[in-house]
């Protein structure tokens, strides 16, 4: 655990000092989202049906935006070199490295979903499940993109070649969120969307760090 909390209170520092990285992650959330008005048009029924949607697909680009520097920066360094060589646990590294890009991006997008929701008319009964399914579906979008982040280590152009691995792992996330606030806002129940979105973060905790481990040591060595 002092792995653990070394390397996370490290890469929260780091974020600190580079903030405009999620800067740019919660600008782009805002700006993607503000547009579809202007898109599709200012009818308010049409916005609702298609807002738990469109802030989704959203807030997944977003947080694709800053996979690529995942473990970048660390690789160019040297950083990475000289954590598989300390032997630390490196899922225990990777697991810090990933629950600080979730609170650096994932928290963001979170707090500022409701104000967006507003541009959207999303009715009142979709906010708590919008909440909650972000709440539960960010880590995983983290867990699978660390994944991808760490298989594209020292190619080029890697954050294209990052984008077409992890998006198709994103189609269960974005299925059963977006379903989690359409339940709400017909009157149906939530709750089964959740658990769904509940067991794809289990399932992505137990192996995405191993995954990811293995990634960055193949691209160490």
């Amino acid at each position: 655990m002092s792995v653990f909390t070394t390397v996370l209170a490290r890469d929260l520092r780091l974020a600190i000092r580079q903030s405009a990285d999620s800067l740019t992650v919660v600008a782009f959330f805002a700006i993607a989202t503000v547009l579809f008005p202007f898109g599709v048009g200012p009818e308010a029924n049409i916005l609702a049906r298609i807002a738990g949607g469109v802030l989704w697909v959203t807030a997944l680009l977003a947080a694709l935006l800053s996979l690529d520097r995942l473990f970048a920066v660390d690789f160019e360094d040297g950083t990475l070199d000289q954590l598989v060589l300390s032997g630390v646990s490196l899922p225990m590294v990777v697991l810090a490295k990933v629950s600080a890009h979730w609170l650096t991006t994932g928290v963001p997008l979170i707090v500022i979903s409701p104000v967006l929701a507003l541009t959207l008319h999303l009715p009142m009964e979709g906010y708590l499940p919008l909440l909650l399914a972000l709440l539960v579906g960010t880590p995983t979008v983290s867990l699978i993109g660390a994944v991808g982040a760490a298989l594209v280590l020292g190619t080029r152009r890697g954050g294209v070649l990052l984008s077409f691995l992890v998006l198709p792992l994103y189609i269960p996330i974005l299925i059963f969120g977006t379903a989690a606030v359409e339940a709400a806002t017909t009157g149906m129940g939530f709750t089964p969307m959740l658990s769904v979105l509940g067991g794809l973060m289990i399932l992505a905790l137990t192996l995405s760090a191993w995954a990811t481990a293995a990634a960055i040591r193949q691209a160490v060595e």
